[in-house]
């Protein structure tokens, strides 16, 4: 179900138990001045589901508004016994992560199925 809120193109598809949540930024200044975090939190909670997976592949770039939006809603759905997981990720995006230290919060799956299924996340190559 597609769906556009400030400024991103979300493409959100419900699987069991799942949000899975793929971004898109159609305008790379509009969308960094918007509240990201809080309006996948409020989706999550309009299809009770605390248990989201980013797909991150069509993000160039993860800047410092998107980290800190990615943080806060990591603490709100650990708040609620929930789970963030990421998927998609380009390599220039896992050395970002890798760069900050948050590759422990933030463990970069390589696929959909292995982000659902918790499985270990690939080793950068």
């Amino acid at each position: 179900m597609p769906a556009t809120v400030s400024g991103w193109d979300l493409d959100v598809q419900r699987g069991p138990g799942w949000l899975v949540v793929k971004p898109a930024k159609p305008d790379m200044y509009v969308a960094d001045y918007f509240p990201l975090a809080e309006n996948l939190w409020s989706l999550m909670e309009r299809h009770f589901v605390y248990r989201l997976v980013l797909k991150l592949d069509e993000v160039l770039m993860l800047n410092s508004h998107l980290i800190g939006q990615m943080l806060l809603l990591h603490r709100k759905i650990r708040d609620r016994d929930g789970v963030l997981r990421l998927c998609g990720l380009s390599e220039y995006n896992r050395k970002v992560l890798q760069l900050h230290g948050l590759v422990d919060r933030f463990p970069p799956y390589e696929s959909l199925e292995e982000a659902v299924l918790g499985a270990a996340p690939a080793k950068p190559r």
